[in-house]
């Protein structure tokens, strides 16, 4: 019995000009912590307007104080499911993906954690982002090198940039939450889970600081400036916190190796594990339990081998 071919997974008329669909595109890929985040922010400002488009409230926050000290406030606006500044004549936008405003012709545009357009649940958004959001005269998609097959299916004809890892990683062992160094983050897989340790923590050392994505921003920016400044020595964070923030940690710990994805739990893969230090300085140690080091101690040997001597 003879079966017709599947039709193709992407329609020719999708784009309907003769330029090729990734034409003034550049995806920049790479692990955390490889400055695609910082290098956005250094082309956005070297052009005369622009968006950037960052997968979480606080990440976005982060950046428009950054791009604020550099060109003003009365330049940027910054645009969030909980947050909006628009001063009248805001040159340059920071917004989350899903809120990217979809009205304004910019120079340059961004869309960063390109990845997450494979999440069952936020994918859609940053899809339709990669496919249609343009600047007039750069665009950087910033993501995971596992985009890179995507991407070039999707968008051929883009520049496709690597970039590797600034920071490095030392596996250290297991040990006990109460029992973790200063200047530690400690991530956990849900809120009921980042309140207890915390309390342990300020029962144990005197006090934490406690990022989660359901505090109001000023909460989130109050409990992360109490972290960075030295009032506490101790971050306890959902694994968002590896999507870009900057955090002056020398060690990362996991309350886990198991997390609920949405749909069901599941062990953590050496990815994982490296991505929730993304903005670790170098030689930056981490902590998981046994049963993750004993599970895929040579991969994961090899995903945080160190690459890089503290500076």
């Amino acid at each position: 019995m003879a079966f017709s071919s599947p039709p193709p997974l992407f329609s020719q008329n999708l784009f309907s000009n003769d330029r090729a669909p990734g034409a003034g595109v550049t995806a920049v890929l790479g692990p955390t912590n490889t400055g695609k985040t910082h290098l956005a922010i250094e082309r956005m400002v070297a052009h005369s307007s622009g968006v950037i488009g960052l997968p979480l409230r606080l990440l976005a926050r982060e950046v428009y104080n950054k791009i604020v000290d550099r060109v003003g406030a009365d330049a940027v606006a910054l645009v969030t499911g909980e947050e909006k500044i628009k001063p009248p004549k805001a040159r340059y936008w920071v917004s989350t993906v899903e809120a990217m405003p979809r009205d304004l012709d910019v120079s340059f545009l961004a869309v960063d954690e390109i990845q997450i357009a494979a999440d069952l649940e936020r994918g859609h958004v940053f899809t339709d982002r990669i496919l249609h959001r343009r600047g007039r005269d750069e665009t950087l998609l910033l993501g995971a090198a596992t985009m890179r097959p995507i991407i070039e299916r999707l968008l051929p004809g883009a520049s496709i940039v690597t970039r590797p890892r600034l920071s490095q990683l030392e596996f250290a062992g297991d040990r006990k939450i109460t029992r973790q160094p200063r200047r530690t983050a400690i991530v956990a897989f849900s809120a009921d889970e980042v309140y207890a340790i915390a309390e342990l923590i300020k029962r144990q050392h005197g006090g934490a600081a406690v990022v989660l994505g359901s505090l109001s921003p000023r909460t989130r920016n109050a409990q992360v400036a109490m972290f960075q400044s030295g009032d506490v020595d101790y971050l306890v964070a959902t694994d968002a916190v590896g999507m870009g923030l900057n955090l002056d940690v020398d060690h990362v710990a996991f309350a886990s190796d198991r997390k609920y994805d949405g749909y069901q739990f599941r062990r953590l893969n050496p990815s994982e594990f490296a991505r929730a230090a993304p903005a670790a300085p170098p030689g930056t140690a981490l902590s998981a339990p046994p049963a993750a080091v004993r599970r895929s101690s040579r991969n994961w040997s090899m995903r945080c081998r160190i690459t890089r001597s503290r500076a």
